[in-house]
């Protein structure tokens, strides 16, 4: 069984800068690549970032593009998302994803299709 309990979300004016950080254990954690996702208010949940196993060819949404950047240490069996430049549209609770198959399926596979490990959610509010 794998377990991911995500961390760092909170209030945070535009422009501002938080990273999240999301934990794992259970099941060898570079076995997994990792994905980050969000839902707004009234909206589906939505790819934001993927890492590989490894922690090489990260993928991006194009709304967070050069913003926000995704890293894992597989020491410390954590992935991180690194949000610069907030803006009240990245406001959603964002949750953390594991699969077995690469980033890249993680990227372009509709968020209700995956079949993979998800988190509880963390919350990012930001202000205008």
């Amino acid at each position: 069984q794998v377990q991911l309990v995500e961390s760092g979300g909170g209030l945070v004016q535009a422009g501002g800068s938080l990273r999240l950080s999301c934990a794992h254990s259970g099941r060898t954690f570079s076995s997994f690549a990792i994905g980050w996702f969000r839902r707004a208010p009234g909206k589906e949940r939505e790819f934001v970032a993927a890492i590989s196993k490894s922690g090489t060819s990260p993928h991006y949404a194009d709304a967070v593009k050069g913003r926000f950047t995704i890293s894992r240490d597989n020491g410390k069996n954590t992935v991180y998302l690194q949000m610069n430049h907030l803006e009240p549209e990245d406001t959603a609770v964002y949750f953390c994803y594991a699969d077995g198959r690469s980033g890249n399926s993680i990227a372009t596979t509709r968020a209700a299709d995956l079949n993979g490990y998800w988190g509880q959610g963390t919350q990012v509010t930001v202000s205008s």
